[in-house]
């Protein structure tokens, strides 16, 4: 079994920064990518950003210049530095981490971590 656990979140004012870590433990052959999605209240959850093993990385158009991920593949962590915070930020944070299978991947998800973005 594959544990993820998030922290970092909080109630931060428009502008400001938050960083959120994630942590991935247990029966981890090899992880393929890491990564954050966010879900909003009322709407579907949708990628915010994501990194490989080789470190290709994907970020959302909403949040490019803003966020940047990274990764420290030896300690099975992903770290999401959030700059120029904005309201529509507001969300529960997931970290998503993607174990490689026999064929492809299975995907493991944290509890989630709330961010509030608000003056």
């Amino acid at each position: 079994q594959v544990q993820v656990v998030e922290s970092g979140g909080g109630l931060v004012q428009p502008g400001e920064s938050l960083r959120l870590s994630c942590a991935a433990s247990g029966s981890i052959s090899s992880i393929y990518a890491m990564g954050w999605y966010r879900q909003a209240p009322g709407k579907q959850r949708e990628l915010v950003t994501s990194i490989t093993s080789g470190r290709i990385i994907n970020y959302a158009d909403s949040v490019k210049g803003r966020f940047t991920i990274s990764r420290d593949n030896a300690k099975n962590t992903v770290f999401l530095q959030m700059n120029s915070l904005k309201p529509e930020d507001t969300a529960v944070y997931y970290c998503n981490v993607k174990v490689r299978a026999t064929t492809g991947w299975v995907d493991y998800w944290g509890q989630g971590t709330q961010v509030t973005i608000s003056s």
